[in-house]
């Protein structure tokens, strides 16, 4: 298998990994005008899976490093399996929470909200794992520390841009609240299960006897085969609308289907390449430079998709801040592993 282990490139890498967390769902608002966000979601989990098996068919079988994909199928142990099945039912579970909160709230809302809890909480959970590996945090704990303190105030600016965008439009807002908030709570968890499942010799902190590129095949199982209840679920009871059937899926335009596909694929690149590289730092400083995604979903949500015209004045100056704030926390985080 083909791995990362020098930090500046692996850096680069999670910063490629940021860019695709937080533009896959630019697909997900180019379909919304005829598609909704249950009938995406068929198709985007199915690019998750057709991407995962496509890496650990490449690069997670070339290369002179380690085993194998079909090596390490045959070696492996249920209990590996399960943790990184484990984690891609948590984060299905969790994403499908963002896209409703993309769909009611959109991606400058539900990213800032949804993705910087998930951001702030799943850096401290990795920290604790790393702790408890290495008896110590290494690098500069002091600027990781910051950048949390950063992102939570970050998160706190987007709900009140939010809740003052709700107020102009006469729309409820704590429904995209809400929705984001448990988004984060579940994503946060998922990179540390999938990490629990690696073997030691990869990534540090994994207790394992999977492969980065096994383990991300097998998380995107756990998403895969999970779809049908929690997308199911959803169409029964939507957050917005009517009930939608399985049927309309069906009659869908190519254009709509290969919308989801793409979006699938882009998000699973990220997952990818951050499992790749993530043997050059901490599991900690992986997760957090991969799952920037918020800062460069603002910039969609704001820039390219609107999401914030006619605000009352001054919101956009608490954009602003929100947005500098993230980047402050990006850079901080960046530093604290050297």
């Amino acid at each position: 298998m083909i791995l990362i282990h020098n930090y500046g490139l692996a850096v680069f890498f999670f910063v490629i990994t940021m860019f695709c967390w937080g533009s896959w769902s630019n697909t997900q608002k180019m379909a919304a005008k005829k598609w909704r966000f249950e009938l995406f979601y068929w198709d985007f989990a199915l690019g998750l899976i057709l991407t995962a098996l496509l890496g650990a068919l490449s690069f997670g079988s070339l290369g002179s490093e380690g085993r194998t994909f079909s090596q390490d199928l045959s070696q492996t142990n249920m209990s590996s399996i399960l943790y990184a099945l484990l984690g891609g039912i948590v984060w299905n579970a969790g994403n499908l929470l963002l896209v409703a909160a993309i769909a009611v709230a959109g991606m400058s809302v539900g990213f800032p909200i949804g993705g910087g809890i998930a951001w702030v909480l799943g850096i401290m959970i990795n920290m604790v794992l790393v702790f408890l590996d290495k008896g110590t945090l290494g690098g500069k704990p002091l600027f990781l520390i910051t950048g949390i303190l950063l992102i939570i105030t970050a998160i706190y600016l987007s709900m009140v841009s939010f809740k003052r965008l709700s107020r102009e439009q006469k729309k409820p807002s704590i429904k995209g609240i809400l929705l984001s908030v448990a988004a984060g709570l579940l994503i946060a968890f998922f990179y540390g299960l999938v990490v629990k499942s690696l073997d030691n010799n990869y990534v540090a902190g994994g207790t394992g006897t999977l492969t980065p590129f096994s383990g991300v095949f097998f998380f995107a199982l756990g998403a895969f085969i999970t779809t049908p209840l929690f997308n199911g679920f959803f169409m029964r009871f939507p957050v917005e609308g009517d009930r939608v059937s399985i049927s309309y899926y069906f009659k869908g335009s190519f254009s709509t289907h290969l919308a989801g596909l793409i979006g699938g694929f882009i998000w699973m690149t990220g997952m990818l390449v951050s499992f790749m590289a993530a043997g050059a730092a901490n599991p900690a400083i992986s997760y957090a430079l991969s799952n920037a995604a918020p800062v460069v979903a603002i910039l969609w949500g704001v820039f390219v998709w609107k999401e914030f015209k006619g605000a009352p004045k001054g919101t956009n100056s608490l954009l602003a801040i929100m947005f500098t704030l993230f980047i402050i926390a990006l850079i901080l985080i960046t530093l604290s592993n050297s």
